[in-house]
């Protein structure tokens, strides 16, 4: 069985300073999936410490049940910094507004998305979390998702959200700046691409299809 790393974020305001933070489904259905199918998982954050849940992702009672495992790992996390990466064989980013708000200018967590990258070991992410790739550039100053295939989170999805004045740059556009080669899909559809080692989904929708990628790729 393989060992996977999440990393979850830790900011909890936009810009209007209205309350943000994971989106829960987005954690907890990957996570779930991987427990079941035998892996071992380590839920670790930005900064470490509890992680804030976004309120517009606040579980049904029957998703909360089910989740219930999951959300007992969101208190008292350890730093991802705080954790040997190498030992683990992929790397996993769930969503919610507060990762475009903390994982684009978090150079340690560029580091490690880097080595995983350099030695052939899966990232996933999905929804907002590709955020992360809008701050990653290699030693030459070339964007690391320039040419790649990705799905993230889409300004359309983004205006009908009412998101598109509360966070610092709209996603699809960002990525699409520094070259990546999107993929979009119907709004609030299921829908993640692969590119090699690279794994991404679109909206919280996402979130199963993504850990069926990522469970087919640790096999």
């Amino acid at each position: 069985m393989s060992k996977i790393l999440f990393v979850l974020t830790n900011y909890k305001y936009l810009l209007d300073g209205k309350p943000t933070g994971l989106w829960l489904e987005e954690f907890a259905v990957p996570y779930l999936a991987l427990i079941d199918a035998g892996h071992e998982v380590e839920v670790t954050s930005v900064t470490g410490g509890d992680v804030p849940i976004d309120p517009n992702s606040t579980p049904t009672e029957e998703q909360a049940n089910q989740w219930k495992p999951a959300m007992a790992k969101l208190s008292a996390t350890p730093a991802f910094t705080s954790i040997n990466a190498k030992e683990y064989d992929a790397i996993y980013l769930p969503g919610g507004h507060g990762t475009v708000f903390d994982m684009p200018y978090n150079l340690a967590l560029h580091d490690t998305l880097f080595d995983f990258h350099r030695s052939g070991r899966v990232i996933a992410s999905v929804c907002h979390a590709p955020a992360v790739f809008a701050g990653m550039y290699d030693e030459h100053g070339t964007p690391f998702i320039k040419g790649r295939k990705i799905a993230a989170f889409t300004d359309a999805e983004e205006a009908a959200a009412g998101g598109t004045e509360t966070v610092p740059f709209l996603l699809e556009s960002r990525l699409k700046a520094l070259g990546a080669d999107h993929k979009a899909g119907p709004d609030w559809q299921p829908h993640a691409v692969q590119d090699g080692q690279l794994i991404t989904g679109q909206n919280p929708q996402s979130s199963a299809e993504v850990a069926h990628l990522l469970l087919t790729a640790l096999k």
